[in-house]
């Protein structure tokens, strides 16, 4: 009965957590060498398993590409270690002696980890390095949908860490997920911080648990195409983005803007490279299956390549089709193209100049996908810096794939796939959410003045004691009649 399952996964939930809490508590112990070297085995662990457990998460949800999910399993383990390999996070962190301030690492407890059935494999990976290379246990709470394919990468990083030592039940993973389970763990009071990446609802649903969360919202990141770019250049790197794991990551480019004067430019290098524009009509067609009647993106289209969402939509598209583009003229809610859409889809804007194009671009992100990522293509370094300047965005990508440099693959960017969004989009950190965003810092700080001191009636420094006090009143006259009488001996010499 699903009764009795909500009921097992709940009571499976509060297992872990305890589990967990013990767990933790005996890891707090261990320092950072020892903290490392588990963090090292998972993430090569994981390394050695991408292919398999890339494959897994295509054949489960049917989302994206085993090739490019590879490369994202890698993202998630190699990379992000080499990453935050020589990272202290653990004991002391630094010592500023001239302040007299010690700051020491300390970890959260228990992360709660909700993982997406977008990004499975490469997420669970991620979450659990940083969160093992912060000191802190994590209970993983699986997506239904890519349950099979989470549980196969836990198995792969719970092996590694007790084999290199980690204490039982660090690493946890609920067998049996439930809407309710999940929130059991949300709420569970042993709960350090949550980690929410998924649909706009788990991620309120986070906020709202009364723990700490880090959650992140949706992406619709536009891309401006600037006169001054290199067009063949700033054409592929959108295709290659666009297509790479078929969309799925959320920092990927969702619209194109333009400029009027290079628009025919661009748009016949598009048709080039395997842009095809969809007719209003087409348009119209594949509208209807962006969107669900709640207002939120269809499941169906997710992850797909172009020839299978024109087959969903009854449309012909040529061979050889990479990217499906419509050409649009407004923004809205109730306008799918202008939303965020994880698929090669993309929606095409022409503005007059690089201010309209500006503020089209402030349009898009304010319609969705505030405080997330948006793109440029540009040569001028003046138009550049004013999109960093006034675009409500925690990432601007630079000549560069969104999708890729969103996540710190083609960018000096930390790795990671979980980008916060930033107060503006509701989210509690604008970074790439890595092992500081883990833990606390305590800080150990040494009294270096005094109160006398502070009122102005004595020298600062702690322990000035009373003859440092008598100097301190001596007068001006007093000290030249004692330099007179010292000059008078010499001379009597």
């Amino acid at each position: 009965m699903e009764f009795d399952r909500d009921l097992c996964s709940i009571q499976e939930v509060r297992d872990l957590v305890k589990r967990a809490k013990a767990a933790q508590a005996e890891y707090a112990s261990f320092d950072q060498s020892s903290v490392d070297g588990i963090v090292k085995a998972v993430a090569q662990a994981c390394a050695a398993e991408a292919e398999r457990l890339a494959k897994a998460a295509e054949e489960e949800t049917g989302f994206g590409v085993w090739q490019d999910k590879v490369l994202k399993n890698r993202l998630a383990s190699t990379m992000l270690y080499e990453h935050i390999r020589d990272m202290k996070t653990v004991g002391v962190l630094s010592e500023d002696r001239a302040n007299g301030i010690m700051e020491i690492g300390v970890p959260m407890g228990i992360v709660a980890a909700l993982i997406p059935s977008t990004n499975p494999t490469s997420t669970t990976i991620y979450k659990s390095l940083i969160a093992l290379k912060s000191g802190n246990a994590i209970v993983i709470s699986p997506h239904p949908n890519a349950k099979n394919c989470i549980v196969e990468a836990w198995k792969v990083i719970v092996n590694a860490a007790k084999a290199a030592g980690a204490p039982d039940g660090l690493v946890a993973c609920i067998q049996t997920p439930t809407m309710e389970g999940t929130q059991a763990l949300l709420k569970h009071r042993d709960i350090g911080i949550i980690l929410a990446t998924g649909g706009e609802a788990m991620v309120r649903a986070a906020y709202s648990s009364g723990n700490p969360a880090l959650g992140v919202g949706p992406g619709n990141g536009p891309c401006f195409i600037e006169k001054s770019a290199d067009i063949p250049t700033a054409v592929r790197m959108v295709i290659e983005s666009k297509t790479f794991d078929n969309g799925t990551i959320c920092a990927s480019e969702q619209s194109i803007v333009v400029e009027r004067c290079s628009a025919d430019k661009v748009e016949q290098e598009f048709k080039r490279q395997g842009g095809y524009f969809m007719t209003d009509e087409e348009s119209q067609k594949v509208s209807r299956f962006i969107l669900r009647a709640n207002g939120t993106m269809n499941p169906k289209i997710v992850g797909k390549r172009a020839q299978a969402i024109a087959g969903m939509a009854g449309i012909s598209i040529p061979d050889g089709t990479k990217v499906l583009l419509s050409r649009q003229s407004t923004v809205g809610k109730d306008n799918p193209y202008s939303r965020e859409k994880l698929c090669p889809i993309l929606a095409w804007y022409v503005e007059d100049g690089w201010q309209e194009a500006c503020a089209r671009s402030i349009q898009l992100l304010n319609n969705e996908g505030i405080g997330h990522t948006m793109t440029i293509h540009s040569q001028d370094d003046a138009i550049i810096r004013e999109f960093a300047l006034k675009k409500p965005v925690s990432r601007l990508m630079v000549n560069t794939p969104a999708a890729l440099g969103g996540v710190g693959a083609t960018t000096g960017l930390p790795p990671a796939l979980t980008l916060g969004c930033g107060a503006v989009g509701g989210s509690a950190t604008s970074d790439n959410i890595g092992p500081m965003n883990l833990i606390n810092i305590r800080r150990v700080a040494r009294g270096i003045k005094e109160l006398a001191a502070l009122r102005g009636t004595a020298p600062a420094g702690p322990g000035a004691g009373e003859g440092a006090k008598a100097a301190s009143v001596v007068t001006r006259e007093e000290i030249e009649a004692i330099a007179r009488a010292v000059i008078a001996r010499l001379k009597q010499q």
